[in-house]
C-alpha cells in the first residue's frame, strides 16, 4: 500500500510566491505519510498573459523551478511530480509544457510534453495553447518502489490529454497501475466533463487515478475548477477538494488493484 496525495494550488504570477505554497503542501503532505505527491499544471506561475511563459522557461537539467523540484524530493524524502513548468524547445516563440518526475534522492527520473492542446472558444472564453506550447510526441512513464517493497508504474498525462482515451489505454497496455493527471481545467470545462471523464480513465483502464489541479480564482482573472480527486480502479472517488490550497490524500493498495482485476479482467478481453 502507498499513501498519493493530489495537491490542489491557486497559483499567481511570481514564480517565488508559487514556489513557497508548493513547499508548504509538500511539507503537509510528506508530515502525512504520503510517498507520492503530484503538483498541479503551471505550479510554478499562472501568468498574466500566454507569452508570460516564455520569460519563464528553463533548460531542461538546469533552473530554479527545477533545482526546487529536486531539493523538496531530497529533503522530504518524497517522490514529487512536478506538475508542469515551462521548458526550452527549438523555437524562440513557444514552450514544452512540461511534467518532470523526481525520485526521493532528489534524480529526474521521467519527462513528458504535454501531447495535446487545448483549444476553446463559447464566445466569452477564448483559449489556444498552441500559440506559446510547442505539443510533445511520445508518452512517458516510471517504476517506483513505495517504502513497504511494493512496485508501481505510473503513466503521465496533462489536463487536455484527459480527453483523449487512447493515450491512457498505451498506458494500460505498458503496464500502469496509476494514472497522473495535472491540470488546471477551465472552470466551464471542469464542471462539464472533469469528474466523469476522470472515472471514466480509471474505470476503463483498471487503474488508480491522482488528479492534481489549479483550483480557485487566480491573480489573472482566471477561475480554474479545481476538485482534485484520488480515484480507485473501480471509479470510486477515495479524496476530492473542491476549491482553494489543499493536500488531497487516498491510500493506493495494490490488494485492491489485483482484486478489480481479477474479477473483471477486462483489460486481458480488448480484441483492438
Amino acid at each position: 500500500m502507498m499513501k498519493a496525495a493530489a495537491l490542489q494550488m491557486v497559483s499567481g504570477t511570481q514564480v517565488r510566491d508559487n514556489l513557497a505554497q508548493a513547499r508548504r503542501l509538500l511539507e503537509e503532505a510528506a508530515a502525512e505519510g504520503v510517498e507520492l505527491a503530484a503538483l498541479p499544471e503551471y505550479f510554478c506561475a499562472m501568468g498574466a498573459r500566454d507569452t508570460d511563459k516564455l520569460a519563464l522557461r528553463e533548460t531542461f537539467g538546469d533552473g530554479e523551478i527545477q533545482g526546487f523540484l529536486a531539493q523538496a524530493a531530497r529533503e522530504l524524502g518524497l517522490w514529487i511530480v512536478g506538475g508542469t513548468l515551462p521548458l526550452r524547445c527549438d523555437s524562440d516563440r513557444h514552450v514544452r509544457n512540461t511534467t518532470l518526475v523526481f525520485s526521493p534522492a532528489g534524480d529526474c527520473v521521467a519527462r513528458y510534453d504535454k501531447i495535446h492542446l487545448f483549444r476553446f472558444d463559447n464566445g466569452r472564453e477564448r483559449f489556444d495553447e498552441a500559440a506559446v506550447i510547442e505539443a510533445g510526441s511520445e508518452p512517458a512513464r516510471f517504476a517506483m518502489t513505495a517504502r513497504d517493497g511494493s512496485a508501481w508504474r505510473v503513466g503521465l498525462s496533462v489536463c487536455y490529454d484527459l480527453r483523449f482515451p487512447e493515450l491512457y489505454r498505451a498506458h494500460a497496455r505498458a503496464g500502469a497501475d496509476v494514472l497522473l493527471v495535472p491540470s488546471a481545467f477551465t472552470h466551464t470545462t471542469g464542471q462539464a466533463h472533469w469528474e466523469v471523464l476522470l472515472r471514466a480513465r480509471a474505470v476503463e483502464n483498471l487503474a488508480y487515478v491522482v488528479a492534481p489541479a489549479q483550483g480557485g480564482l487566480h491573480e489573472n482573472g482566471r477561475r480554474t475548477w479545481g476538485h482534485s480527486m484520488v480515484v480507485d480502479p473501480w471509479g470510486e472517488v477515495l479524496a476530492q477538494c473542491a476549491e482553494g490550497t489543499a493536500v488531497v490524500a487516498g491510500t493506493l493498495d495494490a490488494g485492491r488493484l489485483r482484486q478489480v482485476r481479477t474479477q473483471l479482467p477486462a483489460l486481458d478481453h480488448r480484441v483492438l
